[in-house]
């Protein structure tokens, strides 16, 4: 599949939408509380994904993937944009 800068903006904005998820979990996590009550009166209300996909985002490495758009900018654009 080839890299496009659509693509990279796809993959980018969903990194962001990730990041979000994260930042409303980690500002309702408690240990005693289950991760599915959190999900069920947090998270589904105010973003609409499945618990699978919840589950895919705290497994996904933000820090490589960023640096993987990064390299995939470098390509598109022959460097950074605003150089």
């Amino acid at each position: 599949m080839a890299v496009t800068a659509q693509s990279i903006g796809r993959k980018r904005n969903l990194l962001h939408r990730y990041r979000l998820v994260m930042e409303e979990f980690e500002r309702h996590y408690n240990p005693d509380i289950p991760i599915t009550v959190i999900y069920r009166k947090h998270i589904y209300p105010k973003f609409g994904i499945s618990r699978d996909t919840l589950y895919a985002i705290f497994n996904t490495d933000f820090e490589a993937e960023k640096a993987k758009i990064e390299d995939a900018k470098a390509k598109v654009y022959g460097g950074s944009l605003f150089d």
